[in-house]
């Protein structure tokens, strides 16, 4: 009877192997994936499969859960390859100060019940920043982006490149990570950015190179009060807002809802732009996020996260550190 039971686990086991290699051979074509060789195609089977189990486990675990995880271009990644190729924020040695010099914003009344910058077209279209540490270069160039079309009128897509080529004075460490206010730093005393045309995302370091006349500047940048969710509303009910948070499995696989997992906490990694809130019919409050990795990723790119937590830093972080530019 153990025999039996044993050879039945074994051939479920198999059975079950082998519809998920069938997955990832569908998966690969989807993605355009290829290995070098078999060793690493199984290899990376492994891992598919261990992301897999992982997400259906997840999603099983509660059925009112808000959001869903699935397959995506980073599930036969581990958790530490994701980490080191995708995300990108350092944390700047000086604590933040929960109370900044200039908040433009303190005081504002009457504040919108629901944002979203797309719908007044002040948000460019879903990058991707690639194999690259460079999320900082990412948020920090939605944010300019926003600011310049809402002072202006005009939307000018802008170079995340030239930051990581040329903003390495500043502390940031082209794809090895940088801080979004560094990338403010840097557009100010260069008195101004590039555009993606000018200047085209490469997705690793170069030299950098002064192309052409600046598409667009900003005069100065101001923090959002650490700590304070009703401060960052407040901001991004005037323009989108730089943030960092920490990303982590349940993150990356994010596919569709309100995001309200206690997977992610406050060791922030990862830069990304808030472009708007707003509340569900089921009364849950959330952020809407504008990520940097491609539209197969979220909601077409996009993310809601879970506002107004019982958290002074918000859901993973995203309170601690936000900053925008000023055009």
């Amino acid at each position: 009877m153990f025999f039996w039971a044993c050879t039945y686990h074994a051939m479920s086991r198999t059975l079950r192997e082998t519809l998920i290699a069938d997955q990832h051979d569908q998966w690969m074509a989807k993605y355009d994936r290829s290995y070098a060789d078999e060793a690493e195609k199984q290899q990376r089977f492994m891992i598919f499969m261990k992301n897999l189990e992982f997400i259906e486990e997840y999603n099983n675990a509660a059925a009112n859960r808000t959001y869903q995880l699935g397959l995506n271009q980073f599930s036969d990644l581990t958790t530490e390859e994701f980490l080191n190729s995708h995300t990108g924020y350092k944390i700047p040695d000086q604590p933040k100060p929960s109370k900044t010099p200039s908040f433009k914003y303190e005081n504002l009344t009457d504040i919108p019940t629901g944002m979203d910058w797309r719908e007044k077209g002040a948000v460019t279209e879903i990058k991707n920043q690639g194999s690259c540490g460079s999320c900082w270069a990412f948020s920090a160039v939605a944010a300019v982006e926003s600011a310049v079309k809402i002072k202006t009128g005009n939307l000018i897509p802008l170079s995340e490149q030239q930051l990581i080529d040329c903003a390495t004075n500043n502390g940031n460490q082209g794809c090895g990570g940088g801080v979004m206010d560094q990338a403010f730093d840097y557009i100010i005393q260069n008195q101004g950015l590039s555009s993606e045309t000018d200047y085209p995302y490469e997705g690793l370091e170069g030299t950098c190179e002064m192309r052409s006349s600046p598409a667009a500047k900003i005069t100065r940048y101001e923090d959002v009060p650490a700590n304070s969710e009703k401060d960052l509303l407040n901001a991004v009910s005037i323009q989108p807002v730089s943030v960092a948070i920490e990303v982590g499995d349940a993150f990356r696989h994010y596919q569709q809802g309100i995001f309200t997992s206690e997977d992610c906490g406050t060791n922030l990694n990862h830069g990304v732009t808030v472009i708007g809130y707003g509340t569900s019919k089921d009364g849950t409050k959330y952020w809407l996020i504008k990520n940097s990795w491609g539209k197969d990723w979220g909601e077409g790119g996009y993310m809601k996260m879970q506002r107004d937590i019982d958290a002074p830093e918000g859901i993973c972080g995203i309170a601690m550190r936000a900053s925008y530019p000023i055009a």
